[in-house]
């Protein structure tokens, strides 16, 4: 069974390659989701660590919250006034979707493949955004 696969973030045009962690809605086949077939379309949920630690190195911001230990080891890193100006830059009109912070939060990202995997043996995909990401979740509290 395939496992991990690769899927780009199209706000932020960067791709990684993550671990597939569940199936979880197909608009074809309910029993599809019942044996966690892997098709096209599907909505699957991926782990978000390397998209997290990518946005934490990119913009400089904490996406989760830190256990309670981990607080005294943070360590302040020095920036040069190249690096400090042009994460300011970034930063300057750069907005997350709510719905993809509490996703980050939990640790999985809604995503829909688009490559074949049956076909390829590869699972390739983008991560769910914006209107489409809320229609999804109403689809996704509905079946619920």
């Amino acid at each position: 069974r395939l496992d991990t696969g690769n899927f780009s973030w199209g706000s932020e045009t960067t791709t990684r390659k993550t671990r597939i962690l569940d199936v979880v809605y197909n608009s074809s086949n309910n029993e599809l989701v019942r044996t966690k077939t892997l098709v096209k379309g599907a909505i699957i949920q991926i782990d978000a660590t390397p998209f997290r630690q990518w946005y934490e190195q990119t913009y400089n911001a904490v996406l989760s919250k830190k256990k309670k230990g981990d607080e005294e080891k943070a360590e302040v890193v020095k920036k040069s006034g190249h690096v400090k100006a042009s994460l300011a830059g970034r930063n300057k009109d750069h907005i997350l979707d709510p719905h993809l912070k509490e996703q980050f939060a939990m640790g999985r990202l809604y995503a829909s493949l688009s490559s074949r995997p049956g076909q390829s043996g590869r699972a390739d995909g983008y991560i769910l955004e914006g209107k489409e990401l809320d229609f999804y979740l109403r689809k996704l509290t509905k079946k619920k």
